[in-house]
């Protein structure tokens, strides 16, 4: 009776190993199908350009308007690839894209305001410092397959 309930426990951990995907092959696969370095050099180009355009008193607020609603939309649909298989990427990742939409949404809305504009490059960083984190995170969760 022992030993059969020892093969049938047995069977039972083989079987269920055939068919679960490791944390690390389903965050490569997360990462792929999100096109999710791609999205990433997007999303720091255009916060850069943003900071850019926040920095110089001289900006015309329409081109202030351009470059951040493109930083909206762009990080809005990084956004929308989340979550990722790993809850503490997807975490870093979450305050990453809700900090620079804020700066986003900032900077659109700052016009001539140098306090409003300083205020969104302070989202925009903390974003990106949140975003550095979240991408090392990324790769530590792809790369903890030990098969």
């Amino acid at each position: 009776m022992i030993k059969a309930l020892g093969l049938l426990l047995v069977a039972g951990l083989l079987l269920s190993a055939c068919g679960s995907e490791s944390e690390a092959k389903a965050m490569s696969t997360w990462a792929t199908q999100s096109d999710f370095a791609s999205n990433n050099k997007t999303v720091i180009s255009d916060v850069r350009h943003s900071a850019t355009a926040l920095e110089s008193a001289s900006t015309a607020v329409k081109l202030l308007h351009a470059v951040c609603d493109i930083l909206d939309m762009d990080v809005s649909a990084a956004n929308a690839a989340l979550p990722t298989p790993d809850n503490q990427s997807t975490q870093l990742l979450s305050k990453a894209y809700t900090d620079i939409d804020s700066g986003a949404k900032l900077c659109f809305d700052a016009g001539t305001n140098s306090l409003q504009r300083q205020r969104a490059l302070n989202y925009l960083s903390k974003g990106l410092a949140y975003l550095s984190e979240g991408t090392l995170r990324v790769g530590v969760a792809e790369g903890s397959e030990s098969n």
